[in-house]
């Protein structure tokens, strides 16, 4: 065992979720439990994963949510495997939750993204109807997140604005969507920035001078397509052309990534099937899987273009520089997420000695 990289993840210890901070020592190689010298608890190796506390073998928790992450049907692992569809449907949901955070403790970060390009998918759902609008970096093919919602609406779309702008750095970004009328406003809302002069009240908003966005527009008539207009919204001809030769090599304004994409999900989420009989039961499944598809697709799956590119497998992931090397399914489930760091109890009055130390050891 080796106690490198292991943080503790007691919520109430002042060193919770820090690495390589020497508090970290091997309780006992027998068991796999770690003591933390700060708050003086043990704990299990595999805490704050999916292993954590599972009594089935992990090659088969591995091999049934390699399945699941790829679209096999849970009835044909039921008849593999042997084992109850409510168990399935319990190890997804738990794998779902730890990629949702695994992509927010490593995706959810400021990069460079280039170019983005989003989309909605209507799915079909007991009862009714859902949509899925997902969004997708360009250069790197890093799927950036997706959100569930019970309307396509305004609310939907500042929703995956939000969500992109958590993942994007100041500089030049190029949008390019289809002809829905809500994305221009949240994108224009969404990616500016306050101007602070020095005087008193809200600063005045500015937005990123390299922010430029296009749309691709198809008409139709009589459920024909007869046209598709590609047009700039914000920024200039010039800068979005520039944007296209830097992202992708050149080319029209267009979707076809994010289209793309949507197929592999498709491929993989029954649900998202247009003509097919699979419902999803609730918005929390259909979210669980998407994460889960989608944090296969980034870590564990080598891409066709970025692999011709560099010449060896390579995966988004690995071209956004989140990870030096093709992950494994075994290795997404023993990623163990950090909690968020320690912050002081908030009290009247003045705060005592022990916790000023404490403060200054753990929050600097």
């Amino acid at each position: 065992m080796d106690s490198q990289g292991v943080f503790c993840p007691n919520l109430d210890c002042p060193a919770r979720g820090q690495r390589d901070q020497g508090t970290i020592r091997v309780h006992s190689q027998k068991d796999q439990r770690y003591r933390c010298t700060v708050c003086h608890t043990t704990f299990a190796a595999t805490k704050g994963t999916p292993f954590y506390r599972l009594h089935a073998q992990r090659e088969v928790f591995v091999s049934v949510l390699t399945l699941l992450a790829f679209g096999c049907p849970p009835a044909a692992i039921v008849a593999a495997f042997g084992l109850d569809e409510r168990t399935i449907r319990a190890w997804q949901a738990s794998v779902g939750s730890h990629s949702e955070q695994v992509h927010q403790q490593l995706v959810l970060q400021p990069h460079e993204l280039g170019q983005v390009q989003a989309d909605e998918l209507r799915v079909k759902k007991q009862g009714g109807i859902v949509w899925l609008a997902m969004a997708l970096a360009i250069p790197t093919r890093l799927w950036l997140g997706g959100v569930v919602s019970a309307h396509r609406d305004g609310k939907l779309a500042v929703a995956i604005v939000a969500l992109v702008y958590r993942c994007a750095a100041m500089g030049p970004l190029l949008w390019c969507v289809d002809g829905w009328k809500p994305y221009v406003p949240a994108i224009c809302r969404a990616f500016r920035t306050p101007m602070r002069m020095g005087g008193r009240g809200r600063p005045m908003l500015q937005r990123w001078p390299g922010l430029s966005l296009a749309q691709v527009v198809k008409q139709h008539a009589r459920r024909h397509l007869i046209g598709v207009l590609r047009r700039v919204v914000v920024g200039t001809d010039e800068q979005v052309h520039q944007m296209l030769v830097q992202t992708q090599g050149g080319g029209v304004i267009n979707t076809a990534w994010i289209e793309r994409l949507n197929g592999t999900f498709r491929s993989r989420i029954a649900p998202l099937v247009r003509r097919g009989r699979a419902l999803a039961r609730q918005e929390a499944t259909l979210h669980q899987t998407t994460y889960l598809t989608g944090t296969v697709y980034n870590f564990c799956t080598p891409h066709g273009t970025l692999s011709q590119r560099s010449r060896r497998p390579c995966t988004p992931a690995m071209a956004a520089g989140l990870t030096d090397h093709c992950w494994t399914m075994g290795e997404l489930l023993a990623f163990p997420v950090a909690p968020p760091r320690w912050a002081p109890p908030k009290r009247r009055g003045r705060r005592s000695l022990e916790i000023q130390k404490l403060v200054a050891r753990w929050c600097a």
